[in-house]
């Protein structure tokens, strides 16, 4: 009898692989940059002085308020040096300064806005990002990769229009120290939903926010964004620090064409709240790798799921690979809450100021036999 239940559970096992691998959903449309989105229509001469710019809508297609700057990339007066990949200018907001701008939207349907963003003093920086009624501060602070950071932030919207402002809260000895914004573009999401065969929505995180603009270290997903709204649909950025949304184009993906990667240690997790059966036995199943990126070294991802929790080791060698393991749990509740976290810090080998981590992909839950 066991072993018959055993093969029923393989067999079951065999057809979510199979059911996954071909239902995956394509990245969807439409995605585009905010008008004048990475900046590159330049302001008119007269509303400059130096790099300040001067009058409310002196920088095109924006909004401004307070003290913004308008730069070009690269090494600045004074020995600093402004990180601006996607193009050659970018906007600083000083203290208590901000951008906004007015774009059409359809009610209800989920957003994702995708920046380029990093802090350009040795101050603790914050950038606010809000679309009303939804705001949130993303910390800038922590530095992923040296050559400027890609973030992505969700929101729901409400009406057919919604206002959005990236506003630096910050008051610095430096009026001038604040966030740097390189490029700002808009990809639309359609809220995943669990399966017959996986509870999990967005269980292979095929729907994210894939680059628009060349990101070659991938879309920080900063840190407690809730389901509802998040840049990663279905799931809970519920960490301190931000994790990784990274794509089959610039990294090794195990399944599909996303996965995340946990790049801040115990401070980087994710969650998802899936529907359960009190006292009802499920299998958890899910793929842990690295993205061939440079990041060596003993891994372990920890995940908990009800009362139960496991931990997966697994040996980077900086090629790709991954392993996938299945577990049990007991449901204790009408919702369980999974949680996955990386239980170690990683730095690539070939630049110790990128933090990197475990790769995970394709997590499937279903009722045991």
């Amino acid at each position: 009898m066991k072993m018959a239940v055993k093969l029923v559970s393989m067999l079951c096992l065999a057809l979510l692989f199979a059911a996954s691998a071909f239902s995956a959903p394509q990245p969807r449309v439409p995605e585009a940059y905010l008008e004048n989105g990475n900046f590159e229509e330049q302001p008119n001469p007269k509303f400059l002085q130096k790099t300040k710019l001067v009058g409310k809508y002196s920088l095109p297609k924006w909004e401004i308020n307070g003290l913004v700057e308008y730069v070009s990339g690269g090494p600045q007066p004074g020995g600093m040096f402004y990180p601006v990949s996607h193009g050659t200018h970018a906007v600083r907001l000083g203290n208590d300064a901000s951008i906004s701008q007015t774009i059409k939207v359809k009610p209800g349907q989920l957003y994702a806005l995708i920046l380029g963003a990093s802090r350009t003093c040795a101050q603790e920086e914050v950038l606010r990002i809000s679309v009303p009624p939804q705001s949130g501060d993303v910390p800038l602070q922590t530095l992923y990769s040296l050559n400027g950071d890609v973030i992505a932030w969700g929101f729901k919207a409400t009406s057919n229009v919604a206002k959005v402002t990236f506003h630096n809260p910050g008051v610095q000895e430096d009026p001038t120290c604040g966030p740097l914004l390189d490029a700002i573009a808009i990809r639309e999401f359609y809220p995943p939903r669990p399966t017959r065969v996986n509870l999990v929505k967005n269980p292979s995180f095929e729907e994210g926010p894939f680059p628009i603009f060349n990101s070659s270290n991938g879309v920080l997903l900063p840190p407690q964004q809730q389901d509802l709204s998040s840049p990663l649909p279905g799931w809970i950025i519920e960490s301190l620090k931000s994790v990784k949304f990274i794509d089959s184009k610039h990294f090794n993906v195990p399944f599909g064409l996303g996965a995340v990667e946990l790049v801040a240690g115990r401070e980087s997790a994710i969650a998802q709240i899936i529907r359960t059966v009190t006292n009802k036995v499920y299998n958890i199943t899910f793929s842990v790798g690295d993205a061939k990126n440079g990041c060596h070294g003993s891994m372990l991802v920890e995940a908990f799921a009800a009362k139960d929790s496991f931990k997966v080791p697994f040996k980077s060698e900086g090629k790709g690979r991954f392993r996938t393991v299945s577990f049990k749990f007991k449901a204790i509740a009408p919702r369980t809450r999974l949680t996955f976290y990386s239980s170690y810090y990683h730095t690539r080998i070939d630049d110790y100021g990128s933090l990197c981590g475990p790769v995970l992909d394709r997590v499937i839950v279903f009722p045991v036999a």
